[in-house]
């Protein structure tokens, strides 16, 4: 019988620490999965920061460098300009890239870095416990908004990836998701285009992904996988908010 789908190369033989239902262990496949396919294993480096982000250290088996919470973007950029050779890559969830890194992440885009962003998106501060984050949706109940956000006191959802696409120095940026096979196909397609852009120097890029986080979110893993169909979409729609050809 002829083997069609193995472990990649640059994913290692470890097991994954992340909560069931969580969407970071197929994200990590993807990735690795691309560094095989495009032969980038030996040239690439990442730069996850604090949360639950941070432990692709253990996982993608490549160079890492440990960014201070919030300072992906900050530490890719000096790493790229020393060594434009390599591909380099933030791996942030939403309360890291958008909350304490909003100004590293808003001016690495807006200089047009060579670097590309993979920004987890399950609307909650995930490994500190579930509070309210910047992607929140209104009406969610996280430990920090125990009656739902409300947009008069809280604000509302930040759209990082809408907000992103304005800048000249982007040429990427697409939002998918990882609840389904269909998604998770389109998924990978956009975090190779967003690696392909990065070697074709054509500027800062962004791989926004709705992935679910179901203990924080408080359901089973099946109901989060519905939640993000059902009413994370419908406030962060999925689609290519800018790609320059």
């Amino acid at each position: 019988m002829k083997k069609i789908y193995s472990r990649p190369k640059s994913l290692s033989k470890v097991p994954f620490h992340h909560c069931p239902g969580c969407g970071h262990s197929i994200i990590h496949r993807l990735i690795a999965e691309l560094l095989d396919e495009m032969d980038l294993q030996e040239r690439a480096i990442c730069t996850p920061p604090p949360g639950c982000s941070v432990f692709a250290y253990n996982y993608i088996n490549i160079d890492m460098v440990e960014a201070p919470h919030g300072r992906g973007a900050a530490v890719a950029t000096g790493i790229k300009r020393v060594r434009p050779d390599c591909l380099v890559f933030t791996y942030q969830g939403d309360g890291d890239l958008a909350a304490i890194g909003t100004a590293e992440t808003l001016h690495a885009a807006n200089r047009g870095e060579f670097i590309t962003a993979i920004f987890v998106n399950n609307a909650v501060y995930a490994m500190t416990g579930g509070q309210m984050a910047p992607t929140t949706l209104l009406g969610q109940k996280t430990t920090t908004s125990p009656y739902g956000r409300n947009p008069q006191s809280e604000g509302e959802p930040i759209k990082m990836s809408e907000l992103l696409s304005t800048f000249k120095g982007t040429s990427y940026i697409e939002r998918v998701a990882v609840n389904n096979p269909k998604n998770i196909k389109k998924a990978k397609k956009a975090i190779q285009k967003a690696f392909q852009h990065q070697i074709d120097k054509t500027g800062f890029t962004l791989v926004e992904i709705l992935s679910p986080c179901p203990v924080n979110w408080k359901m089973d893993p099946l109901q989060s996988c519905k939640w993000i169909d059902e009413v994370m979409i419908k406030e962060f729609p999925l689609g290519v908010k800018k790609e320059i050809k």
